[in-house]
């Protein structure tokens, strides 16, 4: 994954994205359910990784957490600062967060992992590792599917993955996987899958 790529592509229809996806009536209400059950009740920060328009760091932020989003695009982080002023937001990217290890008790990866290469995905998760305490949790959104394959997806190229082959992957990383779940296609949706884990290893 190239991040200047990825924050470019996005950058160029962002107004297009913010008008269909900034707001939770598009998070399936089992999806919600999951997030809080793994992500509140924390004894430290909640990171949102790639919250794109903020309204989950938000969701998190009423539901208790002491939660910043970060995010790659500046007009994602305008928006976010603009429409959540009560959540703190930052422009930057996964890799390159200025944070002490074992500082963070939760993590939210919700579909900001789904343009990195295969190859890519083992920095991004031993960053997660990194900047998670023990027993810190991790919350990952993505495409499922039945191989792990690249498609076109409408901003640019994105993976979908196994559930059993991602679940394997964290716990390579150093991960317990606590909880999945996973839908079929619906509609336009592409086929959905979430892992919460625990920072074990």
């Amino acid at each position: 994954m190239n991040s200047h790529r990825v924050q470019r592509a996005y950058s160029a229809m962002a107004d297009a994205y913010l008008d269909r996806l900034a707001t939770m009536d598009v998070v399936h209400p089992d999806d919600r359910q999951l997030i809080l059950r793994h992500l509140t009740g924390l004894a430290g920060p909640v990171l949102d990784l790639g919250c794109g328009p903020g309204h989950l760091a938000a969701f998190l932020h009423a539901a208790g957490c002491d939660v910043t989003g970060v995010d790659l695009v500046p007009e994602f982080v305008e928006h976010a600062r603009r429409t959540h002023p009560q959540v703190p937001f930052q422009q930057g990217s996964l890799t390159g967060l200025d944070r002490a290890d074992a500082s963070v008790a939760g993590v939210l990866a919700w579909y900001s992992l789904i343009h990195r290469d295969p190859d890519e995905l083992d920095e991004a998760l031993e960053e997660i590792r990194r900047l998670l305490a023990r027993g810190g949790r991790f919350v990952l959104g993505f495409f499922e599917g039945p191989v792990r394959e690249p498609f076109d997806h409408r901003v640019t190229t994105a993976h979908r993955w196994p559930v059993d082959e991602l679940s394997a992957l964290l716990t390579a990383h150093g991960f317990t996987e606590a909880e999945r779940l996973t839908r079929g296609q619906d509609g336009e949706r592409r086929p959905h899958g979430v892992l919460a884990a625990t920072a074990t290893g």
